[in-house]
Parts: structure tokens; sequence; C-alpha cells
């Protein structure tokens, strides 16, 4: 299948990223065609632990999450559905003085920063807030954050595209992109298509798309462990992490407990496969038992994990190709760009149609990695 006339924007990628910014390009106007070698939502996007949280980010992505987490409260208004989005407290709970010492420290930094969305809490307050926690903790660092899921945040962004009239088309892997006469073509197995700009939101796979535009992104495939539970009576309606240890520990609506925090299963991107560590799982679970006692007696119901792509410094790569005026990139990620996507998704719709580029994707740039190789003025295809 070859497509007909020139889109205004090719997407390559249909996770949420990829959806969200075919969504609000076509807000504007523009004729999308989103490429997806899967099917939507199938890896990242669809397979994490849902957190749209804002605490304990890096100091860089703060503003970008600042605005998204404005977006997450009006979800219905831009999707037409809620995503699921429960607003409750993000909570990074300290186990010592230690912690509470790393804690302050962090506060003190957010502040001078102009950044007063995280605050210290006391023993008191840790209990009051999350009863169920263990009586070893001593308090924590609170942000109004919340969850959603993941799944139905990515179709209900590819949904709403597809009635804007964005051509999204499954199962079409990237073999080949030439740029010429001020067009990009980008080759699938099942033919040719072609645009006047191109993005790249292509996740764990995003490396290997910047590559054929000439550019080098060192982006490596990972595998972020989640566990779900059986149903448990209820005890939590915060979302806690672990202030010097790796936890993402949620409570859902129906008593299911889900569970992730960084650990790391077997990943082969080539295959599309991954695999459970179980020593990675045991681990933490262990940290989720120290936490909250009653998780002794939980039951797994099941565990995954999804492909993810990571960055060296574990910030995304946003914004301009380095090499060509009309490419774009919103990938890398690294396990915790699930709250970010509807911002991202407008900010980079916005740069893609007018060349403004917001001053919260200032620190995302593929540049502060390397300079750029060979530009895409002839097809290059992947290995």
């Amino acid at each position: 299948m070859t497509s007909g006339a020139a889109s205004d924007l090719l997407v390559i990628g249909g996770g949420l990223h990829g959806c969200a910014a075919a969504m609000f390009a076509a807000e504007r106007g523009l004729r999308v065609t989103l490429l997806e070698k899967d099917s939507v939502g199938r890896h990242a996007s669809g397979a994490n632990a849902g957190g749209v949280r804002r605490l304990w980010r890096d100091l860089a992505e703060v503003p970008l999450a600042n605005l998204s987490m404005q977006m997450w409260h009006r979800m219905s208004q831009i999707v037409q559905d809620d995503c699921g989005f429960q607003p409750v407290p993000g909570i990074k709970v300290a186990e010592g003085d230690a912690d509470m010492e790393v804690l302050a420290a962090r506060v003190t930094r957010m502040q001078e920063a102009g950044h007063t969305h995280e605050r210290l809490i006391d023993r008191a307050e840790l209990r009051a807030l999350v009863p169920a926690v263990s009586e070893h903790c001593t308090g924590g660092l609170l942000s109004e954050d919340g969850f959603a899921m993941p799944a139905q945040t990515t179709a209900a962004f590819a949904r709403r595209a597809r009635a804007l009239g964005v051509t999204i088309l499954e199962g079409e892997a990237v073999a080949a992109i030439e740029h010429s006469r001020g067009l990009w073509r980008v080759e699938t197995q099942s033919g040719r298509h072609t645009g006047a700009k191109l993005l790249n939101c292509a996740g764990a796979w995003g490396g290997r798309i910047a590559e054929l535009l000439g550019e080098t992104a060192p982006v490596e495939a990972i595998a972020p462990l989640i566990i779900v539970t059986q149903r448990m009576r209820p005890f939590c309606s915060a979302v806690i992490g672990v202030a010097r240890r790796q936890l993402s520990f949620k409570q859902m609506a129906n008593g299911t407990v889900v569970i992730g925090g960084a650990r790391l299963g077997r990943v082969d991107p080539a295959r599309n496969r991954t695999d459970i560590d179980f020593r990675e799982l045991r681990l933490t679970a262990r940290t989720a038992q120290d936490i909250f006692p009653i998780m002794r007696g939980a039951t797994v119901q099941r565990a995954w994990s999804g492909i993810e792509g990571r960055t060296p410094d574990r910030l995304p790569i946003i914004g301009r190709s380095s090499r060509h005026e009309s490419a774009f990139h919103a990938f890398g990620f690294s396990a915790h760009g699930f709250q970010l996507g509807p911002a991202t998704g407008a900010l980079m719709a916005e740069l893609i149609d007018t060349g403004r580029l917001a001053p919260e994707l200032d620190p995302f740039d593929i540049t502060r990695f390397s300079a750029p190789t060979e530009a895409a003025t002839q097809p290059r295809r992947l290995a």
C-alpha cells in the first residue's frame, strides 16, 4: 500500500506521545498519518504502572510535568474520556532520619528553583494519610499527583485522533527513510508514505529512527517490571515511593495493588520480547512488604514488563532534529513519560505547526548527546 496525497505530518510510533502529538496536530488543521509497527499502545504506553506524578522528577522535567498535570485534570474535555485518572497524593516515604535529610534537601533545591508542589510531612501526617504504612517510616515528601489507566489513556488519544481525521496505520514497521524535494518518504513493508514533516515517537526504537535521519541518540531498550496482586481490602489511597529504594506502589479502586519501581526484566527489542526476571520481582515484592506489612499476605495475580527506551541521562529527547528543519523527536522517556504525554503532544504539535519551541522543552534537545552525522538526503535503511 502506497499513500496517495502527502500528509502534512508523518508520525512514527503509536504510543501515548505519538497519538497525543497526532491528535493535537490534527486539531490545528494538519493532515496527519501515524505509522505504528505493531499496534497502538503495544509497548511502554500500554504496559506501564500508570503513575501521573510530578514528585521527585528531575528539575529539568518539572515545568513540563506541571503543564501536563493541568491537562490531566481536564482529560475528559481533551479526549472525551477520563482515562481512569484519579487525583491522589504521591508520597516519597522516609525510613529514618537520614532519609528525611535527603528529602529536606530536595525541598530546598525545589524551592530555590521556584517550585513549591513538594512538601515535607512528618510521621504523624504520613500515618494519617496512609495508616497501613510500617511503623519504622518516619515521614515523607508529598505532592498532589495521581494515577491513570495506561491502555485506556493511549486508546482514548488514538480514538480522538481518528475522529479528527488522523490516519493510523498499524503493523507498519519503518524500513527506510528518505528526504528529498521537500518531502519525507517513509518505506514500510506495505508501501511508501510521504509527508512534509516527520515526528519520531518510536520509543525504544527511537534511536534507530534517529540514525536514519543522520543523528545519534544513545537509547537502550529496557523492560520495567510490574506486579499486580489479587484484590485486597482498601488500605492505601496514595501513590507510594521510597526515598532510597526502588518502589512504585498504588492500590486501585477494585482492591488490586500495582507494584513497580524501576527493577527490570530481560528484553529483546528485535523480537518484541520481554521476560520476567524473578529475582528482581522478588526484590520488588520484598520492598513492598517492608513498607506495608499487610502485603505479606498478598497474592500475586500476574506480572509483566513492557519495552521502553532509556537515555544515559534518564531524560527524554524532545524537540527539533539537529539535521532537518522538518523533522522532530519525542522519545526516550526512560520509564517515566506517561504523565508527560499530554503536554508533550500539545507542545510538539505547536512546534511542528508554528516553529515555536516552548521553554518547557528546552532541556531535551538531541544535540546534548553528540554532533549529527550524515544527513538523510538519500534513502537509509534499518539493518
